[in-house]
């Protein structure tokens, strides 16, 4: 383990920084998405669907506010990507990226497969299966993979040995 000032620090190789990138095209690419509808965009709205579409298509004080807080929220999570890219990410990005990434793989598994379920037939008919298909095809997947990714970039930024020889003979 590489070691400054008697604590140890987190060895990155390419493969954890091209996680730490993919994350962040992920979100940044969602908060294009957010940005677009919050200038006033209606395209995509309707795959969608439900309240989300109808608050954006209505434009209220409110519906542009939660826009405005999505926005940030997902320009945040694209900043704490590239933080991860760094040699040696700070701890609390590592644990933010961690407890992040497990909540989007979460909230994207968990809505693909409920509405996967609910596309096959089982439960009540969907009020718009034209938008829950694209949620569980491509929006809550979105998140789903967003999810695994940053997690798999936190993970490459856990303290673990360098590479390299092992400590040498020990006592005699």
């Amino acid at each position: 383990m590489k070691h400054r000032n008697g604590r140890a620090t987190r060895v990155r190789d390419e493969g954890d920084r091209r996680w730490a990138l993919a994350a962040a095209v992920l979100a940044f690419a969602s908060a294009a998405v957010t940005a677009y509808w919050l200038a006033g965009g209606t395209g995509g709205l309707d795959t969608v669907g439900g309240e989300v579409e109808r608050l954006a298509r209505e434009r209220s004080a409110g519906a542009v506010a939660a826009l405005a807080v999505t926005l940030v929220l997902k320009l945040a999570a694209g900043a704490l990507a590239l933080t991860l890219r760094a040699p040696a990410p700070p701890r609390w990005a590592v644990r933010l990226g961690l407890v992040g990434g497990a909540g989007l793989a979460l909230y994207g598994g968990l809505l693909v497969v409920a509405g996967a379920v609910v596309l096959a037939g089982a439960g009540a008919e969907p009020s718009d299966p034209y938008a829950l298909r694209w949620h569980v095809l491509f929006w809550d997947l979105w998140f789903l993979v967003w999810g695994v990714v940053l997690a798999l970039a936190a993970l490459g930024g856990r303290v673990r040995p360098a590479p390299g020889p092992g400590p040498g003979p020990g006592p005699g």
